[in-house]
């Protein structure tokens, strides 16, 4: 099923064709509204009549997240201010929030991909959405909330925050999908253990999850408990918003980016160099329709690969594999590269813990240690203790031999590392700032 077929089937000489003629117009526009924009061009002795082809792209500047908040709050901006119908926004808890202004059309768009987006992962207008992400400035509450509308299904606005009763309202309201962050998902299907409602009960269907890595393992276990289809979908704020990319129910073999409207690129994180199809690399993306803040060559920090081959969905878009990781959340211990989705990976394959985890970085004596605090599931809490030191090494010599890395591995009480109704918390660095 698709919702917009004519652009969601494109032969792959016309997506290219188009891309071509939206790029060419975001870097006139730009030019001409932007002066951070105007001076990146300048400094590079380019002008937008240089891009001639796709190949070109390559000459554009870099955008960064810090280009973002230096030029808080509307710095950016490609209309007058009085063009803008909303706003959207970072928490800014690393630093000024980065603001985000979107036109009539830029809501228009988003919410047509969204559209796309759900009926790829397998919902359709007779559906009960229960969306769980974060209204207000988060982009992920309003984003799905369009999306879904715009489909024609039934919407429960329901945000984050009071999970019993949000458990208890899918169950009454007989929720076919559920939209939220797959760490907050687990949240919820907890808090219907507790008071007596399970999910594999309920009418529910298919989880639609992002805004957070998740692995394959994180994936089955969801589907377990759940009994759902758990769909991975792909955006971020700067871009859009969720709607990006999303997996198609055909295959769940990499998410669909809509190429009509954000043209992808992997480059090399260090060196800033494009690379060859099918390499993993950082995702670089460039928004083609974006008329409030279009931005040229966002660096993501998202690792991953492009994929081309035809899907059996019949969707000629670009595939994006599923995250490998953040080329900024890599942590460095003692000279080895490590992603948290690599020891989520080991969790989720030892029998008894729960995929609940926290990693704590720490320095003792000038050298870095890590500490992977991980909750066992309500059974293996009643084992003798013997039996849960036996785990606590076994999983310790895993992250040591897939990783090359030593870590001590502490389990803890169920339901004992704190929830979050947003993003999960997995990372805690307390090595001191160089």
């Amino acid at each position: 099923m698709l919702f917009n077929t004519k652009m969601e089937t494109l032969p792959r000489e016309e997506i290219e064709s188009l891309q071509l003629r939206r790029l060419r117009d975001v870097c006139n526009r730009v030019y001409a509204n932007v002066p951070f924009y105007r001076k990146r061009f300048d400094e590079a002795g380019i002008s937008p009549a240089d891009i001639k082809s796709l190949t070109d792209i390559k000459l554009l500047p870099f955008t960064e997240k810090q280009d973002l908040r230096n030029n808080y709050p509307f710095g950016l901006l490609a209309v007058p201010r009085d063009q803008i119908a909303r706003l959207h926004a970072s928490s800014g808890t690393t630093g000024k929030a980065v603001v985000l202004g979107y036109t009539r059309r830029d809501l228009d768009n988003w919410a047509e991909l969204v559209a796309r987006s759900l009926v790829a992962a397998g919902v359709n207008s007779t559906d009960m959405v229960h969306i769980a992400y974060g209204y207000g400035l988060f982009t992920g509450g309003l984003g799905l909330h369009d999306g879904a509308e715009r489909l024609g299904a039934t919407v429960v606005p329901a945000s984050g925050g009071a999970t019993k009763r949000q458990a208890m309202l899918m169950r009454d309201f007989a929720a076919t999908a559920l939209c939220c962050t797959p760490s907050y998902a687990l949240h919820l299907w907890e808090a219907g253990q507790e008071i007596g409602v399970d999910f594999r009960n309920l009418p529910l269907r298919v989880g639609v999850f992002g805004a957070e890595p998740w692995s394959e393992a994180m994936r089955h276990d969801m589907e377990d408990k759940m009994g759902i289809s758990a769909m991975n979908i792909y955006g971020l704020s700067e871009i859009m918003g969720p709607g990006v990319a999303i997996e198609c129910a055909d295959s769940k073999c990499g998410m669909h980016l809509w190429e009509d409207m954000v043209l992808p690129e992997i480059i090399d994180p260090v060196s800033g160099e494009q690379l060859p199809i099918g390499e993993i690399g950082e995702l670089v993306l460039t928004t083609l329709t974006k008329e409030g803040v279009p931005l040229l060559r966002y660096r993501t920090r998202d690792l991953t690969s492009l994929d081309y081959t035809p899907c059996r969905c019949g969707r000629t878009h670009v595939r994006i594999s599923r995250l490998q990781g953040r080329s900024d959340d890599m942590l460095i211990i003692r000279g080895v590269n490590v992603f948290p989705q690599q020891i989520e990976g080991l969790i989720m394959e030892t029998r008894g813990l729960s995929p609940n985890y926290q990693i704590i970085v720490d320095r003792e004596r000038n050298l870095d240690t890590l500490e992977v605090r991980v909750e066992m599931d309500d059974n293996l809490f009643a084992d003798e203790i013997r039996k849960l030191q036996t785990l606590e090494r076994n999983l310790q010599k895993s992250i040591k031999e897939f990783l090359g890395v030593t870590a001590k591995v502490r389990l803890m009480e169920p339901r004992s590392i704190q929830r979050s109704e947003g993003k999960a918390q997995r990372i805690v660095d307390n090595r001191p700032k160089e």
